[in-house]
């Protein structure tokens, strides 16, 4: 397959679908957690779910990294902002990400200097171009982005560039998916791995899911039909009694991942004691900081952080949401008081956000869901 159409090829699709029923077992209900917010993102604007028998459930993981930064991260990253003389980066993403008391938007409203940029590295120019400032990046995201960040750290060191820092809020995908395993409330049959971050770390580190938990991993890609024939290698796995790991994303992800990537992510960070994660708590050894040898270039050490942590608005419901747990049209505030232009929970925030997805794409109610089905 060349071109992006192929992959998003209806007849195609009605074929993997097809044989994706052919392989429920009557009587047997299935639930297969896509662990990656571009994965929930393509299966609402494409209609994925549309084409799968009744007996197969798509539970939303907490791999879209903006959802999981809880409220006290933001609050720190806010306090940083308001300091004298910073001048705070970051993604699009966490512009309207909430905190107890706003988010980037309402603090740069207030009067704080706050950019958004496309990369690390623009942070780093509008560090050297303005060296009366302290410029922060706020980095965020899966190890999908922490290389990035890593080459950054590099490029300050080696030009010595001391008005820069990096607020570290990396976190690592393997503990929150032994937490997910781990937790009492939750059963699942398989999992759609992460294409993104597999990237990056490869297909070997989800060995033990397949090997201790018996449970199926493919690593998917992001078009229709690589979900489709993801969730279709899921199920011939289920029925034929196997549990390993496949990778239909060969055509871009290796099973050991990406070395260079790897090794300057160790170069610069190392795994925190135990990290704070939005809806399931906190995770040992499931975030990375910044190593001693780059302490200068560590806005946690430069700043004094309230470092408080910050409970979730009663009304949302996004940790149920990113455990799969709830639907998001099940919370009791979404599409109403929480859209994505007034956001409660960080789930609404990105649109690779389990509630975004669901609103951007009309998905308001299990009743719409099934009008919504093709005949």
């Amino acid at each position: 397959m060349r071109f992006v159409d192929e992959f998003r090829d209806a007849e195609k699709a009605r074929a993997l679908a097809a044989k994706i029923a052919r392989l429920c077992e009557p009587g047997r209900e299935y639930k297969i957690m896509e662990v990656c917010g571009g994965h929930t993102h393509t299966i609402y604007r494409h209609g994925i779910e549309d084409y799968l028998p009744e007996q197969i459930g798509l539970v939303h993981g907490p791999g879209c990294p903006v959802c999981v930064i809880p409220m006290g991260r933001v609050d720190d990253a806010i306090h940083i902002a308001r300091q004298p003389g910073v001048l705070m980066t970051s993604f699009g993403d966490m512009m309207r990400v909430p905190g107890s008391g706003g988010n980037f938007f309402d603090a740069g409203a207030e009067g704080m200097n706050i950019r958004m940029v496309y990369s690390p590295l623009d942070a780093l120019k509008i560090a050297r171009a303005n060296p009366d400032r302290r410029v922060v990046f706020m980095a965020i995201g899966f190890e999908t982005t922490a290389p990035s960040t890593a080459m950054t750290l590099l490029r300050a060191a080696e030009e010595k560039i001391g008005n820069f820092s990096v607020f570290g809020n990396h976190v690592t995908i393997i503990p929150a998916i032994k937490a997910i395993l781990d937790s009492p409330d939750l059963r699942l049959d398989g999992f759609l791995g992460p294409g993104h971050v597999s990237t990056v770390i490869g297909c070997r580190p989800y060995e033990f899911i397949a090997r201790d938990y018996g449970k199926p991993v493919v690593v998917a890609g992001f078009e229709p039909l690589d979900i489709l024939q993801s969730i279709y290698m899921i199920m011939r796995q289920l029925a034929r009694g196997r549990a390993e790991v496949e990778n239909q994303y060969s055509r871009v992800v290796s099973w050991d991942g990406n070395g260079v990537a790897m090794r300057v992510i160790g170069e610069t960070m190392q795994p925190r004691p135990y990290f704070e994660w939005r809806g399931l708590g906190f995770i040992s050894h499931s975030a990375l900081r910044i190593r001693d040898a780059y302490a200068g270039f560590d806005a946690e050490r430069i700043f004094d952080l309230p470092g408080v942590r910050v409970a979730d608005p009663k009304a949302c419901q996004c940790g149920e949401v990113l455990k799969g747990v709830l639907k998001p049209w099940e919370c009791k505030v979404f599409g109403t008081a929480c859209t994505p232009e007034t956001p409660i929970g960080t789930c609404m925030v990105s649109p690779e956000g389990a509630c975004a997805a669901y609103y951007n794409f009309g998905r308001f109610s299990r009743q719409r869901v099934k009008e919504a089905s093709p005949a």
